[in-house]
């Protein structure tokens, strides 16, 4: 899922540059403006006399594009939201079973086991 997010994101990201040229490429109903600057007059040696017609039609489908890209990638953000396993940084648990005879004594050290009755005492010298 994560990489068919990314492929949408690409292609939102470039029909984003392609609507704000095809936008700034459009000639004003003043001819002037911004449209004049950024290529309005070579837009008409190029596409013809029908300029406003092909730039409008472009600038029509880009943005549909746009708006629908943006829809998917939402949904598809908040699916990947709600359908994840949180695994991000947090270190697993793990349960160790804990034996019924523990020592505190350090491995390698011997301890005399006392076997029968009770230990004596200490005398004190």
């Amino acid at each position: 899922m994560s990489i068919l997010l990314g492929f949408c994101t690409a292609i939102l990201i470039l029909t984003s540059i392609v609507l704000i040229l095809l936008v700034l490429a459009q000639k004003a109903k003043s001819d002037g403006g911004m449209g004049a600057a950024m290529g309005g007059g070579m837009a008409e040696a190029t596409f013809g006399a029908d300029t406003g017609n092909v730039l409008s039609k472009a600038t029509i489908n880009a943005a549909i594009v746009f708006f629908v890209m943006s829809i998917t990638l939402y949904l598809g953000r908040i699916y990947e939201a709600k359908h994840s396993t949180p695994s991000g940084g947090a270190l697993p648990t793990i349960s160790v079973p804990v034996s019924a005879k523990t020592s505190t004594v350090p491995a390698g050290i011997a301890v005399p086991v006392q076997t029968g009755a009770t230990p004596t005492p200490a005398t004190k010298p």
